[in-house]
């Protein structure tokens, strides 16, 4: 079973300084930006992208599934939010998927069910990086690491402690292995 990726879209959107327009078509067009994104970084990565917004405001009042380019959009139903269907797929998949999101709850509920969880702003450098390389087709561009910031916020090593000193946590190690592939 391929790992699935989860999407969080107004909550990536808001990240890329795009928080929901109150006109319907600026909307459109950067759910429509987003998605062309997402798509170059399922066809490049190879993993299967499910993306969730809210239309709990629609008229509609189902859910509602699209396929556009390789992703999965997902509309919500009336009086449902985007973060209550990731959880609810975060529970469905379990430890075979990833959330990306910088809501709390969702963090904690896909924890609790073995997902990987990374935050809005991590994806979002993934993301730049993906378009940085695509740009730059024949140059080799090393794009910025996530964990970068990991590194300049761990508290100095404890005189006390054995070990190497430069040696990073265990878990800083094993978030820095997780997102290397990713």
């Amino acid at each position: 079973m391929p790992f699935t990726i989860l999407i969080d879209g107004y909550n990536v959107l808001g990240v890329f300084g795009k928080r929901r327009p109150e006109r319907t078509l600026e909307a459109g067009e950067a759910r429509e930006a987003l998605i062309a994104r997402l798509s170059l970084y399922s066809q490049r990565k190879g993993y299967p992208v499910t993306v969730v917004f809210d239309a709990w405001r629609e008229p509609t009042g189902f859910e509602h599934h699209e396929h556009r380019s390789g992703v999965q959009v997902v509309f919500t139903k009336r009086g449902e939010r985007a973060d209550q269907v990731i959880q609810r797929l975060a529970r469905e998949y379990g430890r075979t998927c990833a959330v990306v999101s910088s809501d709390l709850e969702i963090i904690q509920t896909a924890k609790s069910h073995g997902a990987f969880v990374m935050k809005s702003q991590e994806f979002q450098v993934k993301l730049e990086s993906l378009g940085n390389a695509a740009s730059h087709a024949g140059e080799r561009v090393s794009p910025v690491q996530p964990w970068a910031k990991l590194e300049e916020e761990i508290p100095p090593a404890r005189l006390d402690k054995k070990g190497n000193p430069r040696k990073l946590p265990k878990a800083v190690r094993s978030r820095k292995r997780q997102l290397r592939g990713f």
